[in-house]
């Protein structure tokens, strides 16, 4: 992924296909960021300008990504439906090739390659699983999983905190949210396209929602676990996967990352969060107070959840007790800290 996600697969199909039709001088695109890159990356590669409209405070990452392709940022509206008015605006008005992947129709064409290459690499594929933002990833999946394979399930997912397909797709029309305040910014869209809204209804098996902890989770585990960087969007159908204790598949399913472009303080926050020490198994941890005449050892419970581990970082204070300076030491559990000393498999 040259860009850090799926989107170049759309944006550089979209934009050389509408080279064919017209000489395009600038190519201006509204994105929460991935979009944007893409698109940068797709003008670059195609010898065109590009503008590319971010919501102000827009993930750094991202914009760094799109700086680093020659595309000219316009920070514009608190989010991804203030910006797309903003370019849309900028492109009638200066004649520029307006690439919006909620609506262009050779954008999903572009995704759907995602699916040829699940099946013709995992023929038995039972689920595909999909991240749905402005939703051009899961029609371009759908459309073709269900022709090539129709029995196969496609499961699309999305943040509780910007529902707005998951509520259109239930409802059979599009709803539109007031906001959409999300960690995913990948998934942040608050105004469904009716279009979109049907074609997710024809193509789409389910529709479900994860939580921003739940995506924290699924960050830490897909880069603990499976050595994989995703953002919090790119986690999103892991999420889900990881948070359904009912789960009984019958065959392979597959989870799609799509992007790995994730801010430096989200990724702190999902590892130093980590899956919270609140069930299983007591253990003992022990309290070394040390005085001046010998060390007192106290023991305290310690629980740690059953199948995982608990890594264990070693804190010292100093305090005052009646005049004597005190050294306090003692081992506590954390998911990840700056100095690591044992690791407790339980």
């Amino acid at each position: 992924m040259p860009t850090g996600s799926f989107k170049v697969r759309g944006a550089l199909y979209a934009l050389h296909a509408e080279m064919t039709k017209r000489q395009i001088v600038e190519v201006v695109a509204s994105s929460t960021g991935n979009h944007g890159a893409a698109v940068a990356h797709a003008a670059k590669l195609l010898n065109v300008s590009a503008k590319i409209f971010l919501p102000i405070n827009a993930n750094p990452t991202k914009k760094a990504r799109i700086r680093a392709c020659g595309a000219e940022i316009v920070e514009h509206g608190k989010d991804i439906t203030e910006a797309f008015e903003g370019a849309r605006e900028y492109a009638q008005r200066s004649g520029g090739f307006l690439l919006d992947d909620a609506t262009n129709r050779d954008v999903p064409a572009g995704t759907a390659t995602i699916a040829v290459e699940i099946i013709e690499q995992l023929p038995d594929v039972k689920e595909i699983w999909v991240p749905v933002g402005d939703s051009a990833l899961i029609r371009g999946i759908a459309s073709v999983a269900k022709r090539l394979r129709p029995e196969v399930r496609v499961v699309g997912i999305q943040a509780e905190r910007a529902p707005a397909y998951y509520l259109s797709w239930k409802q059979g029309f599009a709803v539109p949210t007031d906001t959409c305040d999300t960690i995913a910014d990948g998934l942040a869209t608050r105004t469904p396209i009716e279009e979109n809204v049907a074609a997710i209804r024809e193509l789409v098996d389910d529709v479900r929602l994860v939580t921003e902890d739940q995506m924290l989770r699924a960050i830490e585990h897909l880069l603990v676990k499976e050595h994989v960087v995703a953002e919090p969007a790119g986690a999103a159908a892991t999420a889900a996967w990881l948070s359904d204790s009912t789960a009984t598949p019958s065959g392979p399913i597959v989870l799609v990352v799509t992007g790995s472009n994730i801010a430096k303080p989200i990724l702190r926050h999902a590892l130093m969060s980590g899956e919270k020490i609140s069930r299983g198994i007591n253990r003992k941890s022990r309290l070394l107070m040390s005085v001046p005449d010998g060390v007192l050892t106290l023991t305290l419970p310690l629980v740690a959840p059953t199948g995982t581990a608990v890594l264990i970082s070693e804190i010292e204070t100093t305090v005052n007790f009646a005049g004597t300076p005190l050294k306090l030491t003692w081992l506590a559990p954390v998911r990840l800290v700056p100095r690591i000393l044992t690791i407790v498999p339980t």
